[in-house]
């Protein structure tokens, strides 16, 4: 039963490690959405289908500018997404059909 345990905690700290690797991280300083940021964004989306953005305390955050950051990356992004908000984090969801039309 031990060696069982054992190997099932191994196993889920490698999916755990692998599962990672799916998601892009950003970070977000005191410079805020710059166009390099915009462009990196839409790079990791092309590649992963989720994307993780920090906002630093050098950012000045607060709850109200983690939303507002959020919708300004909606904005920008030239591919339909969908984000959540966990704390000071926003999680970026790239949608099956992800080409916007103008």
């Amino acid at each position: 039963m031990r060696n069982y345990l054992q190997r099932f905690q191994q196993e889920a700290f490698q999916l755990k490690n692998k599962m990672n690797l799916f998601i892009a991280k950003f970070q977000i300083g005191k410079n805020g959405i710059t166009t390099g940021v915009i462009n990196s964004l839409a790079l990791a989306l092309k590649n992963h289908r989720q994307v993780r953005v920090s906002m630093l305390k050098s950012s000045g955050r607060d709850r109200n500018s983690v939303h507002e950051t959020a919708e300004q990356i909606k904005e920008k992004l030239q591919v339909k997404i969908e984000y959540k908000i966990i704390g000071f984090t926003i999680i970026i969801k790239k949608l099956a059909n992800s080409r916007k039309h103008k």
